[in-house]
Formats: C-alpha cells, sequence, structure tokens
C-alpha cells in the first residue's frame, strides 16, 4: 500500500509539473528564441568560414546564405546553412520540433533541431556522410547550440572547433 501511495503522490507531482511548465512556455518567447537560435548558428558558421578564409592563400570556403537575420528562419520547415569549398561539402540543416520544446530526442529540452553533414564526393560514392545532432538547447540560464554524436555517445557545444573537425576530415 505504501508502495501504490508514493507512486500515485509521484504522478500527481508529475502531472501538476507539466500543467505549470505549459503555462510558463509562451509560443511568442519561444518563437524569438528560436529565431535567435538560427543566428547563432549562423554566427558560428561565419565566424569558422572568416578565421579560415582569414588564413587561406588560394582557395576559400564559400558561405550560404552569407548574411542572416532574423526575419530569414522559417519556422514551418528546413532552414539551411551551407560551408563549402572544392567539392567539399558541410550542410546544416535545422527545424523547429512539432512542440514549442521537445525532449524526444535529446534529453534537455530544445526548441530546435536538426544535423550537420559533412562529406565530398569519395565519400558520395560510398554512401559516408558524417553526420552529427544538433539542438539548440534552453534552460532556466539561456539557450546553446549542441550537437550529439550517436556512434560514439557524446555530446559538447558546437562551435568552430567542431566544424574545423569535420571539414578537416573532408580534405
Amino acid at each position: 500500500m505504501a508502495h501504490d501511495e508514493t507512486i500515485s503522490r509521484l504522478a500527481r507531482q508529475i502531472d501538476a509539473a507539466r500543467q505549470s511548465e505549459r503555462f510558463l512556455v509562451n509560443a511568442g518567447e519561444v518563437a524569438g528564441l528560436r529565431r535567435q537560435g538560427a543566428v547563432e548558428l549562423h554566427g558560428i558558421c561565419a565566424d569558422f568560414v572568416s578565421s579560415l578564409n582569414s588564413r587561406l592563400s588560394h582557395a576559400t570556403l564559400d558561405l550560404a546564405p552569407p548574411t542572416y537575420a532574423p526575419e530569414m528562419f522559417r519556422e514551418a520547415g528546413v532552414n539551411l546553412i551551407q560551408i563549402g569549398s572544392q567539392g567539399r561539402e558541410m550542410q546544416i540543416a535545422f527545424q523547429a520540433p512539432s512542440q514549442l520544446f521537445s525532449t524526444e530526442k535529446f534529453p534537455v529540452p530544445y526548441v530546435l533541431e536538426g544535423e550537420v553533414r559533412a562529406y565530398n564526393q569519395k565519400m558520395l560514392e560510398r554512401f559516408e556522410i558524417r553526420t552529427y545532432s544538433l539542438f539548440f538547447c534552453v534552460n532556466h540560464e539561456g539557450a546553446v547550440w549542441r550537437f550529439y554524436d550517436w556512434r560514439i555517445p557524446h555530446s559538447s557545444a558546437v562551435d568552430r572547433n567542431l566544424l574545423a573537425g569535420l571539414m578537416e576530415r573532408l580534405f
């Protein structure tokens, strides 16, 4: 009987927390956070491309789109950022999950989800495309882009070092 009482109390607490959290989430705030996340992700990519291009003597990396503004974020559908050079490509595709925030694919609540793919022609011929999952995670301190490598369960911040490591494998 004591076990059933504990389970019932926990179920009530979970239901109450879910109800209260649902009312704390404002759809307008989440939409703004998503636009901010898209701009931040493009900023990480632009920083990487700029840093690398400043050290290249002949070739350059291309970034598409070259600039990104909050109003460019598409709430419905996939958003795409591409970085490429000499047939080596990195694609970053991201979108909003079906709910305002989710924990379906990653344990930390997120408002954007996506994937970074890196490949060159040889990799395409072998059906070998390197991919990492991306999540724009939110908590009481703010929001940050994180990647997750499912092959060797590992997660860390998305930064230019991650992009450099992915691009390095392509050359």
